[in-house]
C-alpha cells in the first residue's frame, strides 16, 4: 500500500506549533489533567494508582460501557476503542474494502475518508457539498446517481469538517435507506457530535442502520486530543471482529492513562460539551460582526454545528499564497482549501478556542495593511 501525503498534517507540522495565532483549529478548547481530574473528588487518587500495563485490545470495559451510553442500539460489545480517530478510519477501510470496490465519499471532508480507499485499489466518487445562497447544500438524489453495482461503502462526516454542515435526521434516514436497498455499508465520522447548537442530539448513524459504523473521538468536541482516544460503534458483529483482529497490527491497545482520563471526561460530558458550546457561540457572534464588515471579501458560511466553517474568500491572489503571507506577516494560521483538495478559494476558520477574538483581531490587521479593498 502506498499512501499519499496527508496534506493537513504536513501543513500543520510546518506551522501549528510555531504560529502564535491559530485561527483554523478544528478542535475545541482543551484543559489540563488537573482540570479534568477536578470533575470528580476521588479521580486524582485513582489516577495516581492506575496500572501502567497493557490494556484490553477492544478497550477498557468500563470505558466501553460509558461510551455505549451515548448510543441507543449499540452495546458495549459493539464499541472498539482506538488511538484517536485516524487509526479507526484506516483500520475500517482495510477491513471492509478490497481492490475493485467502489466508494462514494462526501466531499470536502477529512482526507483519509477518501484517500485510503484508492491505496487499497478502490475507485472513489466524490459526493460534493455545494455552495448555496444560505450556505452549504446537499443533493440526496446525486447520491443515488453515484451508486454503481460494485459500490460497497458510503463514507460521510456529520457535522462536517471543514464546512460545519450537519445532516438532518431526514437526510440521515434517507442515506440509510439508500444504503440498505443497495446492500452498501456506511461509515459515518461523527467526531463533532455533542456540539449541536440547538441542543437537539440526533442519533448516531450506527443506531439507525445495522451496517453502519459511527466514529467518535475525545479530540474534537471534547477538546482532549492529547488523550489519543477514539472509538467506533457498530451493530455489525462481523465488521467489529475483523477490526479487532486488524488492530493487532496497528496500536494493539490504547494508553491506560488515556483511557482512564477519557472515562472521567465522558462521565462529565455534559459540562465539558456545554463549556465548549458556549465558547463557540460567543465566537460566532464576534465573527458575524467581522464578516458583516468585510462582506465584500468573504462569504460567511456559518456552521450548522461544531467549531469550524469553510468561508469563501474573494481575493485575486491564490488562497495558498494569501495564507502563507498571513502567517509570515502576522503569525495567523488559516487553512487554504487546497489542503482538502478543494479547487476554489476557501479558508477554514475555527471557533472552538478562547483566544479566537485575539486571533481574529490579528487577521483583521493583516487585511487592513495588505488588502486594499479592506481599508476603510
Amino acid at each position: 500500500m502506498k499512501l499519499n501525503d496527508f496534506k493537513l498534517e504536513v501543513y500543520f507540522n510546518k506551522y501549528e506549533f510555531t504560529a502564535p495565532y491559530l485561527l483554523t483549529q478544528s478542535d475545541c478548547e482543551s484543559m489540563t489533567i488537573e482540570d479534568l481530574l477536578n470533575f470528580e473528588s476521588d479521580a486524582e487518587e485513582k489516577f495516581k494508582k492506575s496500572w501502567l500495563g497493557y490494556t484490553e485490545v477492544p478497550g477498557n470495559p468500563e470505558l466501553r460501557e460509558e461510551i455505549a451510553k451515548l448510543y441507543a442500539n449499540v452495546t458495549a460489545d459493539g464499541i472498539l476503542v482506538h488511538a484517536g480517530a485516524q487509526e479507526a478510519i484506516f483500520n475500517y477501510m482495510n477491513v471492509l474494502l478490497e481492490s475493485g470496490d467502489h466508494v462514494v465519499c462526501q466531499f470536502p471532508v477529512y482526507q483519509s475518508l477518501y484517500d485510503v480507499a484508492p491505496a487499497i485499489g478502490c475507485e472513489v466518487s466524490k459526493w460534493e457539498l455545494k455552495q448555496g445562497e444560505e450556505g452549504w447544500t446537499f443533493d440526496l438524489d446525486e447520491l443515488k446517481r453515484l451508486i454503481k453495482p460494485n459500490t460497497k461503502l458510503i463514507a460521510i462526516n456529520t457535522p462536517n469538517n471543514p464546512t460545519g454542515y450537519m445532516l438532518s435526521l431526514d437526510e440521515m434516514t434517507a442515506i440509510a435507506e439508500t444504503a440498505r436497498e443497495n446492500h452498501i455499508h456506511v461509515f459515518c465520522d461523527e467526531v463533532y457530535k455533542g456540539l449541536e447548537f440547538d441542543g437537539n442530539r440526533l442519533p448516531w448513524f450506527a443506531d439507525i442502520y445495522e451496517n453502519a459504523v459511527s466514529l467518535g473521538v475525545m479530540s474534537k468536541a471534547y477538546g482532549l486530543s492529547g488523550l489519543r482516544i477514539g472509538w467506533i460503534g457498530t451493530q455489525n458483529k462481523e465488521i467489529y471482529d475483523k477490526m479487532v483482529r486488524f488492530k493487532h497490527y496497528t496500536s494493539i491497545c490504547s494508553s491506560a492513562p488515556g483511557e482512564f482520563l477519557a472515562l472521567i471526561a465522558l462521565r462529565n460530558s455534559d459540562k465539558i460539551l456545554q463549556r465548549n458550546l458556549n465558547i463557540i457561540k460567543e465566537n460566532l457572534v464576534i465573527a458575524d460582526r467581522f464578516f458583516a464588515t468585510y462582506a465584500h471579501l468573504f462569504t460567511n458560511n456559518k456552521p450548522k454545528s461544531g467549531p469550524i466553517a469553510f468561508h469563501k474568500i474573494k481575493i485575486e491572489q491564490p488562497v495558498e499564497r494569501f495564507c502563507e503571507d498571513l502567517i509570515a506577516k502576522k503569525g495567523v494560521l488559516l487553512l487554504p482549501a487546497s489542503i482538502y483538495d478543494y479547487p476554489e478559494s476557501y479558508i477554514r476558520m475555527g471557533y472552538g478556542r478562547r483566544n479566537f477574538p485575539e486571533c481574529l483581531t490579528k487577521f483583521e490587521e493583516y487585511l487592513i495593511e495588505n488588502i486594499s479593498s479592506a481599508k476603510g
